[in-house]
């Protein structure tokens, strides 16, 4: 792996390269301020994988601290899951030539999955699974009360298709929620960025990438099943993705089939619904 390139500073950026990179803040901004992502006196853990996502993610919310007119402090922190080959040098390095506060957390998950896992099986589910434990005992011994992802919209999306084609269920990826024991606050600034946008970036500010050899390089993945389905209707429908992104948040209760969101049994002739069948003129 080469040696670390010195950060591209704003001012060398081309002006297209300003209008990608203004964009991207506008989305992390919305987005933090649509769900209150982030409030004054938070630490946030910044979970750093060395993919584009993440170094974007980083770069994006260490921008708009420096603007917000509230304090918070942000921690990059990587989990070394000692997989064979993993340059341990790249992130530790970047962290110290852009002067961010950083944790790298050593746990041989790698081999846990190896062992439990037969070959040829998807690693994701357990491995996602112990990695989710040791990021919030972290964050706890950190003193952080957020945690940052950086999953973007498409994930958003592709996740949406793999719990209804695979799980029977509505479910996508929330911008925000809280942790099962309650003691932390999991955000996903991203979650208005598009993944073509974030790759541009990361292309163009040279981020030192580090591909994942764990699950990434897995073939016939079910979420890779998606991404390839939702690309070919992008080709065949621009916007496509962006209009399935804004269903997400233009959800009609009463117009779908989940009796606990929506009292089925008891409305009557004479009550008021939302849209009633007017939904259905369009």
């Amino acid at each position: 792996m080469n040696d670390i390139a010195q950060p591209i500073h704003f001012e060398h950026l081309s002006n297209n390269s300003k209008r990608l990179r203004g964009r991207l803040e506008q989305n992390v901004g919305r987005a933090i301020s649509d769900f209150n992502m982030i409030e004054n006196g938070d630490t946030i853990m910044v979970c750093m994988s060395g993919g584009k996502d993440s170094y974007t993610l980083l770069e994006i919310l260490r921008t708009l601290q420096k603007r917000a007119p509230i304090d918070f402090k942000l921690i990059a922190m990587n989990l070394d899951q000692k997989q064979p080959g993993f340059p341990e040098h790249i992130l530790p390095d970047y962290f110290k030539s852009i002067g961010i506060e950083y944790h790298i957390e050593t746990q041989d998950t790698y081999s846990i999955v190896k062992e439990k896992i037969p070959e040829g099986k998807t690693t994701c589910s357990l491995c996602s699974r112990l990695r989710r434990g040791i990021i919030y005992r972290v964050a706890k011994e950190l003193g952080a009360n957020k945690i940052a992802l950086g999953h973007h919209r498409d994930d958003m999306i592709e996740t949406l298709f793999l719990n209804m084609f695979f799980g029977g269920k509505l479910k996508a990826m929330p911008p925000k929620l809280v942790t099962d024991k309650g003691d932390h606050v999991v955000i996903r600034p991203l979650a208005y960025a598009a993944e073509k946008d974030i790759a541009r970036f990361a292309r163009e500010m040279e981020f030192p990438i580090i591909p994942c050899n764990l699950c990434g390089a897995q073939e016939n993945l079910q979420r890779q099943n998606i991404k390839e389905m939702l690309a070919e209707w992008e080709r065949q429908y621009p916007g496509r993705n962006q209009t399935i992104f804004t269903a997400m948040q233009n959800a009609k209760p009463s117009h779908l089939m989940d009796g606990t969101w929506f009292n089925f049994k008891n409305i009557k002739a004479g009550d008021v619904v939302a849209e009633g069948d007017v939904a259905f003129d369009e």
